[in-house]
């Protein structure tokens, strides 16, 4: 700490110092100041946007490049109603096919690419409809619980990845979560599956067409406020896709409730494409000795297109298992759907009727 005496003498210097400027400038002209020059330095952060792609299957704009580049991924998801509702990962799938396995009971195949869903399920069996479903995929990973002989032999010889359980035991999981039991309760872990994906694999082809923004819809579109879609009449799930306007999707309703997900959240793509077909049964049956039922995917038949508010009939043709199934007007226009998330519905002729 500075003494008195030190303060004393530093304000004596600053009053000498004063004393000494005003004598020295008496009588003198004062001298004009310069002008100041201010030099403003200005730096300019320039931001780069991030390129964009289109996803593949939702015809939508990413970001995501990492994402966009990686294949597609096939859950076969559970829908036995009441005990694997409600589900994980549906209303994160690009694509969701929905098929008649045994009686009237159906089962999707959840398509993965732009985004993920961990967990997600619950995981079941394949079957022989799958088949033509994954060889368009431009060879997919497939996540399933297994399946019989004849269907597990048929999945290793078509253009699959096998990234069954038993593959990849450390990305499944048994769930209790809402007092699940198995077989209802198997569920896996997307990113694990994606991290597994062979060297060198890459996203699939685009399965659909899709409309730029504003432009019209198909020739002979019409408004459509419901449409019903039943695969029998003694159990399983009869369904009915709603319009609304203010989720600019269809709204899923099954067994005349809303089909909610684990989180809450009901089900309601942009698009929904009703893919009229035969079934037959195969010659399998469940271990309740029902009969398993087998679409009829290769040839052609009519299909219904929902989408933006309206129904569009039209012609679906798929000439082989690899082949992309088109969708296509009376003129032989491809239908374009709307951008976003798509369900196709493998119903048999007469299974869906137009409610309003």
């Amino acid at each position: 700490m500075r003494s008195p005496s030190g303060v004393l003498r530093a304000g004596g210097l600053v009053v000498a110092v004063g004393l000494l400027v005003a004598s020295c400038s008496c009588g003198a002209e004062k001298p004009t100041a310069a002008p100041r020059t201010t030099t403003t330095s200005t730096s300019t952060t320039t931001t780069v946007p991030k390129p964009t792609v289109v996803a593949p299957l939702t015809g939508e704009p990413t970001t995501d490049l990492a994402a966009a580049e990686r294949p597609a991924l096939v859950v076969k998801i559970d829908n036995a109603d009441p005990p694997a509702r409600p589900q994980l990962g549906l209303n994160q799938a690009d694509v969701v096919y929905e098929e008649r396995v045994e009686g009237s009971v159906t089962r999707f195949a959840a398509v993965f690419q732009s985004t993920g869903s961990d967990p997600s399920g619950p995981v079941r069996s394949a079957r022989m409809t799958d088949i033509p479903i994954l060889s368009a995929l431009s060879h997919p990973l497939l996540a399933w619980s297994g399946a019989n002989s004849r269907v597990t032999r048929a999945i290793h010889a078509a253009p699959v990845v096998d990234l069954g359980p038993n593959v990849v035991r450390d990305a499944y999981e048994r769930r209790g979560i809402g007092g699940k039991v198995a077989p209802h309760n198997l569920y896996v872990t997307t990113s694990k599956l994606w991290a597994r994906a062979p060297e060198g694999a890459g996203p699939p082809a685009p399965i659909f067409t899709y409309r730029a923004e504003g432009a019209p819809l198909a020739a002979g579109a019409r408004k459509v406020r419901e449409v019903h879609v039943d695969f029998g009449v003694t159990r399983g799930a009869p369904v009915d896709w709603r319009w609304d306007a203010n989720r600019r999707g269809f709204a899923r309703w099954q067994r005349g409730t809303p089909h909610f997900d684990e989180h809450g959240k009901q089900i309601a793509p942009q698009n929904v494409i009703v893919q009229f077909v035969g079934y037959h049964r195969n010659g399998d049956a469940d271990v309740g000795g029902n009969p398993v039922f087998e679409a009829e995917q290769i040839g052609s038949g009519p299909c219904w297109v929902l989408t933006d508010g309206h129904l569009v009939e039209g012609t679906w043709s798929k000439a082989s298992n690899d082949a992309i199934t088109t969708f296509t007007t009376a003129d032989g226009a491809p239908i374009a759907l709307s951008p976003g998330r798509t369900w196709v519905e493998l119903s048999a002729p007469g299974g869906a009727t137009v409610v309003g």
